[in-house]
């Protein structure tokens, strides 16, 4: 059996030397021998040479175990695992805020249900799903109305992306002058993952019989903030869905129970929520959630509208901020990268505030407009250290240095921040959140 010595001989071996400032070792480790990294990392505090694990039967092997349950549930260590909640308007609005994702406590691409991020403008309503309605009218020659039972009866395809809030990563934390010291959920914890079912809207539009002036489609929800959109037909008729399922179970009441719509790669309240009706028109609604908000303000004094692809971009999810180092050595950098034009092609990596980087290891499968999970083994000495992600997609987008992405607006700007996202570490391995 090989010791924690020899681990971390044939470990350092296989390691070889860094390919770029700051200890970045080869992604290819991963592919000819990760598990090693793994073992010399996390055997370093074990006990050399030991070959058992004790003579005494720990009590969970003395006792039946807990009987079933009809839904399952986290285990009990893991149950303070929970999105962070803001409510920026505290009683006077309590359904208005956000519920975020804990990205530094998940692993893979997928996230769960119970931790998909939240956002509502006045509360989740409560609807009763065999009274629920679904309308498409407007510029059709046959206005159709569903009921959740006849939409179950249609064909249905599977779309694996993510959702994210346009005022991620910058309306709730980075827009400050100095940066929040809170855990990465709390800074880009508005996205998420998931595996969403239901039937493409592009054969409800057209069995409804789209007329030739139809250019737009009104999306509207059954919630009390009445969120609506106006969304391009040509999204409408590519890949957008009447999503009924989220990871295989029906969609829960934070997420649109019973049916929402889901544009991929766009902002994420285009997808709307509680879907009631659609209208297809001639040109943009200009809603009121589409000109008083999700707008960008630009220098010379205009506001751009309806920029609604969410841009490329990635943030290192471990190490970050809510974690501390546990000493030198060898550790794994992971993190998430997406981009609501396409792929992810490249994610690079460096641990010198970006004099040099290298690319991590992207995990598979990578899908278009879906999270990607990247990888990179790393040597950290102790010292002080800056890291950074930067994504590539297919379409040639990259991140922008944080300054270089705030010159492109005007003061005030609150969204579709993609920024490159730094942290830095102190020699007492605490990971904080920098501004360079």
């Amino acid at each position: 059996m090989l010791n924690h010595q020899s681990w971390s001989k044939v470990g350092e071996h296989m390691l070889g030397e860094p390919v770029a400032g700051g200890g970045l070792l080869d992604r290819r480790v991963f592919l000819a021998g990760g598990a090693l990294l793994a073992s010399a990392a996390t055997l370093r505090d074990a006990t050399a040479g030991s070959d058992s694990i004790g003579d005494d039967a720990p009590a969970s092997m003395t006792r039946p175990g807990k009987v079933f349950q009809g839904y399952g549930v986290p285990a009990v260590p893991e149950k303070s695992i929970q999105r962070t909640v803001l409510q920026p308007y505290g009683e006077l609005a309590p359904g208005a805020g956000v519920a975020m994702t804990p990205l530094g406590a998940l692993e893979g691409t997928i996230t769960p249900n119970g931790l998909h991020f939240e956002r509502s403008h006045n509360g989740r309503p409560t609807i009763d799903p065999d009274a629920h309605r679904f309308l498409i009218h407007g510029l059709v020659k046959r206005p159709l109305k569903f009921t959740l039972e006849s939409l179950l009866r249609y064909p249905m395809v599977t779309r694996t992306c993510f959702i994210e809030c346009s005022g991620n990563s910058f309306f709730n934390s980075n827009l400050f002058p100095e940066p929040m010291q809170v855990p990465v959920g709390m800074i880009h914890g508005l996205v998420s993952g998931a595996e969403w079912t239901g039937v493409p809207l592009n054969i409800l539009l057209e069995e409804a019989g789209l007329d030739p002036k139809g250019k737009w489609i009104l999306a509207e929800g059954a919630d009390s903030a009445g969120m609506s959109r106006s969304i391009p037909i040509e999204k409408a008729l590519d890949d957008a869905i009447v999503a009924l399922y989220q990871n295989g179970e029906r969609l829960r009441a934070e997420q649109g129970y019973p049916m929402r719509l889901l544009l991929p790669g766009f902002e994420g309240n285009m997808s709307v929520k509680w879907l009631r009706r659609i209208k297809v028109t001639t040109g943009p609604t200009y809603t009121k959630d589409e000109t008083s908000k999700y707008s960008d303000l630009m220098p010379d004094g205009t506001a751009r509208l309806f920029t609604f692809t969410m841009g490329v971009k990635s943030t290192i999810t471990r190490p970050a901020t809510g974690v501390a180092m546990s000493g030198p050595g060898l550790y794994e950098i992971s993190g998430l990268a997406w981009s609501g034009h396409g792929s992810i092609i490249r994610v690079e990596v460096s641990a010198d505030g970006g004099k040099s980087w290298a690319d991590a290891a992207l995990g598979d499968p990578v899908l278009p407009m879906a999270l990607t999970r990247f990888r990179i083994p790393w040597r950290w000495d102790g010292g002080p250290t800056i890291l950074q992600s930067r994504a590539t997609d297919d379409g040639g987008n990259t991140q922008l240095r944080r300054e270089v992405w705030s010159a492109q607006y005007a003061d005030g700007q609150l969204y579709h921040c993609n920024a490159i996202q730094t942290w830095g570490i102190g020699r007492n391995g605490e990971v904080s959140n920098v501004y360079i």
